[in-house]
């Protein structure tokens, strides 16, 4: 399976690649995590990752324990570019 790509703060690097977006939510799905992002356009895309880069990135994002990711500010590339 092709995962895409997140980052809980704005890359340094190929910094043309990344797209700002807004969690929306965060589920489980057949064994990944599947974060739904809202993108300056206002469409929501839905990015497969894996439970460990969900779990790396909504660290990273500076929340209290039990707090949401929604809300927050992502970057991230669907897999193949977008």
């Amino acid at each position: 399976m092709a995962h895409d790509r997140i980052h809980a703060r704005e890359p340094d690097h190929h910094v043309d690649r990344w797209t700002p977006g807004t969690v929306e939510e965060i589920e489980e799905r057949d064994g990944h995590a599947v974060v739904t992002v809202s993108a300056p356009d206002g469409e929501s895309v839905e990015l497969t990752v894996t439970l460990a880069v969900r779990d790396l990135f909504v660290g990273r994002l500076g929340l209290e324990p039990g707090e949401s990711p929604a809300g927050e500010r992502v970057w991230f590339r669907k897999h193949g570019g977008r």
